[in-house]
């Protein structure tokens, strides 16, 4: 093989740099199978991976890139074929395993999910790992309750980001009718609104923590941004209600009594795209690529690999909006 492009990071003294790059291919991670990459995606990640401890990244130099689609070149293992178009997210790919920022990757058999039929490699990466994970998000509170006959109001914070935008989409494409989404940029509400929320509101709307127990505005929350956000947020979930978190925007930490919990029964669910089982995930993927399947209509930019540091930028100024996937 040629020498191909990849965006490297690399640690200099004191400070991290990044950029493309020709590279061959003993530069990649080892894998059974070798893939030419189509399209990977940016997300909140990819941002936190070219930071000086961004808790990403330990050992330099990495191609990141946390996902990515494409055709598989060669295959060690029985299950994957020459031609065959496959998509991987997660594990520890763009982190310590070199990942989808490249013209082609190298990664373990046991990541990689062969692409449903009906979902292109392009609409596999408008989904993403952001698409992936705001599955997750709603499967986890359907499975704890949530159900469009029941009308339930919900609330998706971060709602014109990555995660949730595809959130707020395929709740409408779903069913639900009363979604209000989370924004903090008066040019976000009629994004919002284009996406499919009924209502939207800003993080003063939501008041302050000042009390345990606080009025039930919400059935379910989806949340992407944790922090302070999730904290106000907790005392209003209805009784009976829950909360999934998938993100850490706003900060890691969580300011919360036991009261919701013990005296309204709310729940708060864990949501982890990264290393969620290998055989559950194709179920995943088909649903949406059928039933749950917005790729079509999402708010989602392209951009080449030399392209990518600006859209970083974008994320780490929270001037990005939807979804941005990168042509390699």
């Amino acid at each position: 093989m040629n020498s191909f492009k990849a965006i490297v990071i690399k640690e200099q003294e004191d400070d991290i740099i990044y950029g493309v790059e020709q590279i061959g291919e003993d530069k990649l991670s080892d894998g059974d199978v070798l893939i030419k990459v189509a399209y990977s995606s940016i997300n909140y990640k990819d941002m936190l991976a070219v930071q000086k401890k961004g808790g990403v990244i330990r050992d330099y130099p990495m191609i990141p890139g946390i996902d990515l689609s494409g055709t598989v070149v060669e295959s060690k293992d029985s299950r994957f074929q020459e031609g065959q178009e496959v998509v991987v997210t997660g594990f520890a790919m763009g982190m310590s395993h070199t990942g989808g920022f490249a013209e082609y990757a190298r990664v373990p058999a046991d990541w990689v999910v062969a692409l449903p039929e009906r979902l292109s490699l392009r609409d596999a990466m408008v989904f993403g790992t952001a698409g992936f994970t705001a599955a997750l998000s709603i499967l986890a509170l359907e499975k704890s309750g949530m159900d469009p006959k029941n009308n339930p109001e919900i609330l998706v914070t971060g709602s014109t980001g990555g995660v949730g935008s595809i959130a707020v989409q395929m709740l409408n494409k779903i069913g639900y009718g009363n979604i209000t989404a989370l924004v903090r940029k008066e040019h976000q509400v009629e994004v919002a609104k284009s996406l499919g929320a009924h209502a939207v509101i800003f993080p003063d709307d939501l008041g302050e923590l000042k009390k345990p127990l606080n009025k039930q505005k919400f059935d379910y929350v989806v949340d992407t941004v944790g922090g302070d956000v999730a904290s106000v947020l907790i005392p209003q979930i209805s009784y009976g209600g829950s909360m999934s978190m998938c993100g850490n925007a706003a900060g890691i930490g969580l300011t919360a009594t036991v009261l919701p919990f013990i005296l309204r029964g709310v729940n708060v669910l864990g949501i982890d795209s990264v290393n969620v089982p290998i055989d559950k995930r194709p179920a995943i993927w088909a649903k949406m690529a059928t039933d749950w399947n917005i790729a079509g209509t999402t708010l989602a930019d392209e951009i080449s690999l030399e392209e990518v540091p600006s859209t970083i930028d974008a994320i780490k100024k929270g001037e990005h909006l939807g979804r941005t996937i990168v042509k390699c």
